[in-house]
């Protein structure tokens, strides 16, 4: 058996263009389908920028 693409024969690349293929029709399959409508990329508020604040007291934990 030879390790090497250089040395395959003509069947092995076949097998490997195939699978590569059918891997690529997979990720364009899933691509297509996706449904990224429901996400809320756009609408999130606006926070501007305003004068400085302190904070005193105890932090709250954030889990």
């Amino acid at each position: 058996m030879s390790h090497s693409m250089y040395a395959a024969d003509r069947g092995t690349h076949l097998k490997v263009v195939v699978v590569s293929l059918a891997c690529a029709i997979v990720v364009a399959t899933v691509g297509i389908f996706a449904h990224v409508g429901s996400l809320d990329l756009g609408t999130a508020p606006l926070v501007k920028a305003g004068q400085p604040t302190e904070l005193s007291g105890k932090l709250p934990t954030i889990r």
